[in-house]
């Protein structure tokens, strides 16, 4: 995939306009959908409330996926791959010869989501967005111009097509999470540090070199002035505007997402900002080990799954959650009720 200015307008005008009018059109939640599992859980052989989130995790699927008999019989892990110029501002401890290293690694199943998808019964596709071809450096110029960012917003919304019926997205690329950071600093302003985490292993001073480039990036781009999809194709990578590509069309094509961590959560953040109803239909897998992704995920109003230290990347926390969604659902369709069972309920 590469960046292909011939793409430039759709047609409403500016590349963008179609982005707009695809976040202004988003369908809302399938309430109908969330009262017949409501009804079907109170007739299940356990106290009502008992299996806590479990429950909800179903009614999600229900919402979204718009039938009273949600399913998991077609989950995709997505991970979107790609480079960044900023790499050589010494942002990051491993170089980025690992980017190509780490693809071949994902084809010849020795990455640990390829593990983690086999394990849960996942489908997994990996991404190649030019990884040979690194952004420019964003403390000097913007990521992407707008043609390219919305050509590379749509390849991700392309990359579900499928029959797909749970999403979880993921990414890979040295440098990103610097990316990220600059994302949430022109979003939420604050200092740098505030968003700047070790990544794959940066030391004190590695993190202070980070948080020094990510203000210049933000400085010099203006924040975006103000505007979510301009923040995102100057300071974002292709993978983030993928993603954020894959979490749009995902809503529209009535798929229940599953967000990674604090890379993978930067292109929900662009989203989020445009519209506050945008990631409705997404699930936080897990807290980051990242230091600032909790403060995100507050700011999303979003409550993840689990909290297990992670900071891999790969969609691998995603593919964690998934196997928990998918033994939600098992309990609300195959448990027993009552009256099949024959077990009496509270005070009969």
């Amino acid at each position: 995939m590469s960046e292909r200015s011939s793409e430039a307008a759709g047609p409403t005008g500016l590349p963008f306009d179609d982005i707009r009018r695809l976040v202004a059109q988003m369908p809302g939640p399938d309430e109908q959908a969330v009262a017949a599992i409501r009804a079907r859980d109170a007739e299940l052989t356990k106290p009502p409330g008992s299996l806590g989130r479990l429950e909800a995790l179903v009614e999600w699927l229900a919402a979204w996926q718009g039938s009273t008999r949600p399913m998991v019989e077609r989950p995709l892990v997505a991970i979107f791959a790609a480079s960044h110029g900023v790499t050589a501002r010494g942002i990051s401890a491993f170089p980025d010869s690992v980017n190509r290293q780490m693809l071949d690694n994902f084809s010849a199943g020795g990455a640990a989501i390829n593990q983690l998808c086999a394990t849960y019964g996942l489908g997994l596709k990996v991404f190649d967005l030019a990884i040979d071809q690194p952004t420019p450096d964003i403390s000097s110029e913007a990521a992407l111009s707008e043609p390219a960012c919305a050509a590379t917003m749509a390849y991700g919304m392309e990359a579900i097509a499928g029959g797909i019926d749970l999403l979880c997205v993921g990414e890979m690329g040295i440098g990103n999470t610097t990316i990220a950071a600059a994302i949430y600093h022109a979003l939420y302003g604050g200092q740098p540090q505030d968003w700047v985490g070790p990544g794959t292993g940066l030391d004190q001073e590695g993190v202070r070199r980070k948080a020094q480039v990510i203000g210049e990036a933000v400085a010099r781009h203006r924040a975006g002035d103000g505007d979510p999809l301009e923040v995102l194709r100057r300071l974002g990578g292709r993978e983030v505007a993928a993603i954020a590509g894959a979490i749009l069309a995902a809503r529209h094509q009535r798929v229940p997402v599953i967000l990674d961590g604090f890379v993978t959560t930067a292109a929900a953040a662009v989203l989020h900002a445009m519209d506050s109803h945008a990631l409705d239909h997404c699930l936080a897998a897990h807290c980051s080990a990242e230091p600032a992704h909790v403060e995100v995920l507050r700011r999303l109003n979003k409550t993840p799954l689990l909290d297990l230290g992670m900071r891999l990347g790969e969609g691998s926390g995603a593919a964690i959650a998934a196997g928990i969604v998918k033994g939600a659902l098992a309990c609300w369709r195959d448990m027993a009720t009552f009256e099949s069972a024959g077990v009496a309920t509270k005070g009969s």
